[in-house]
């Protein structure tokens, strides 16, 4: 069976990646040296976010092989 070509959540991923890199050199170039908190609070929801769609990602993965899984019971017996 082939994957879809688009991903909503390899979108997200990248997406909120993409946003917290941005956040952090923006909070560098306007804060300077006072910044360094809010990059370590920008970093920590970067992770938190690549956590949760990870889990997100493997609670699907999981869902999907046990419906395969049925299928294939379904179609063995007579």
């Amino acid at each position: 069976m082939s994957r879809p070509s688009y991903d909503p959540l390899r979108a997200l991923a990248i997406g909120t990646q993409a946003a917290g890199l941005i956040m952090i050199i923006m909070l560098e170039t306007l804060l300077g040296d006072a910044a360094r908190p809010w990059q370590g609070l920008c970093l920590a929801l970067m992770l938190a976010a690549a956590l949760g769609i990870a889990v997100v990602r493997v609670y699907r993965h999981k869902r999907w092989q046990r419906e395969r899984a049925r299928r294939r019971q379904g179609e063995e017996t007579p």
